[in-house]
């Protein structure tokens, strides 16, 4: 007999960002008259969806096969995911496409802050987006120009609570999740040591900071922002695996091809748990290339104004690479980056950047951004609850198909911490 699909939708979520988003969001999707459901697949999902969802306790063998009798036996229409490239996303992502469900991917937004990426289908390098000039432009025609909105309230002691609270229950939640393997890289105990290590010398790294700062304030660099390492964006949107290799591509390249009156700046990622010695590091680097005094380390500053002062930035395919577009400063990006389009980045070789940097098309940078926002961006952020509350009113637009491409109609809600 033929399935019928439902006329009720039925939302299915999997591993969302740490805190109350997702859960907050399927209240909402009930409250509309959506069935709603939940698997956990570790102590941190089940801390994070207080009541009414199924543990996976499993395998990543089996899930394949539970997965899909699940989205069978309860009639599920959509499937909701933070990142697309996690393995046991990968597998849903999958296996829901075959039996034509609707997929929502959200992760971080591609411009921040105050938005959030929600997409059909995949992400980052796995974005449907068309991303060819002319195409963008006639998309852009109709849409109307961004709107100037306050800036989201946003804490960064809001999202350290929320993370430290799920991978604690993560590891906690071990026994009852015997087979779960994380798809971070590096081992949750000793992340947690590392933070703690990079407060304790805070001070020592501010100083550090400045003086950087104060070094490189009369002279012309490049920006060079690392990401981090265990990141989906490194080891499968980009041709280096670690950020370590990137670094060396890079170091390597500026060595025989940048003006000798160059330098190069190298911002340490702010979410970086502090045990690799990136100082270290480039200073070994540097010096073995005969550039130490052209390489500088900053674990700091305001990013933003560093790009806009700068000869223009390099990335593997950093979201940074967005504020450098604003200000209108020339981008190179080596990895798969949504914004890397063919008249708004460098299109040529990191070896001729240095020498003749080609700066964007600021017109056709705008009819991108607009585009970006009316199909791609959510407003609204984790590291608030007003944050969090106006993502989840303009989700909600999204998700049942309320809204409108006009980026001017997007919901508010009180700005109130």
């Amino acid at each position: 007999m033929k399935h019928v699909r439902p006329l009720r939708r039925s939302f299915l979520f999997l591993q969302g960002p740490p805190g109350p988003f997702f859960w907050q969001l399927s209240r909402e999707l009930e409250s509309r008259g959506c069935a709603v459901h939940r698997i956990n697949l570790n102590g941190g999902d089940r801390y994070d969806w207080p009541v009414g969802a199924v543990d996976y306790r499993g395998r990543m063998a089996a899930w394949p096969i539970f997965f899909d009798r699940f989205v069978r036996e309860h009639d599920i229409t959509d499937l909701v995911l933070y990142g697309d490239c996690r393995p046991m996303h990968l597998a849903a992502h999958r296996l829901a496409k075959l039996r034509g469900i609707a997929i929502h991917v959200y992760e971080e937004g591609y411009i921040r802050p105050d938005w959030m990426t929600l997409e059909p289908d995949g992400v980052n390098g796995h974005s449907t987006l068309d991303r060819d000039p002319a195409v963008l432009r006639a998309r852009a025609r109709d849409l109307p120009p961004l709107p100037d909105l306050p800036t989201i309230t946003a804490s960064f002691g809001r999202r350290a609570r929320d993370s430290y609270w799920y991978y604690h229950r993560v590891v906690t939640g071990r026994f009852r999740f015997p087979f779960y393997r994380s798809h971070r890289k590096g081992i949750i105990i000793v992340e947690g040591l590392g933070w703690i290590r990079k407060f304790a010398l805070s001070r020592r790294r501010a100083r550090q900071a400045q003086a950087t700062l104060a070094t490189v304030a009369d002279k012309p660099y490049f920006l060079f922002p690392l990401q981090l390492t265990g990141d989906y964006q490194i080891r499968e949107h980009s041709p280096f695996g670690t950020m370590m290799t990137a670094a060396d591509y890079v170091l390597d390249s500026f060595a025989h091809c940048a003006p000798a009156d160059a330098h190069l700046l190298v911002k340490e990622h702010p979410l970086d748990c502090g045990f690799h010695n990136w100082r270290t590091f480039l200073r070994k680097r540097a010096k073995a290339l005969g550039i130490e005094d052209r390489v500088h380390h900053l674990d700091g500053g305001d990013l933003a104004r560093l790009a806009r002062e700068s000869r223009g930035m390099v990335c593997v395919n950093s979201t940074s690479g967005t504020l450098a577009l604003s200000a209108g400063k020339p981008v190179i990006v080596l990895g798969d980056a949504i914004y890397d389009v063919p008249g708004v980045t460098h299109q040529g070789h990191l070896d001729r950047f240095w020498e003749a940097p080609r700066a964007p098309d600021m017109a056709l940078y705008d009819a991108f951004r607009r585009v970006l926002h009316a199909h791609c961006l959510v407003r609204g952020g984790l590291a608030s609850q007003s944050a969090t509350d106006t993502l989840v009113a303009n989700s909600i637009d999204r998700l049942l198909g309320e809204g409108t491409e006009d980026i001017g109609m997007v919901r508010e809600t009180a700005l109130l911490v």
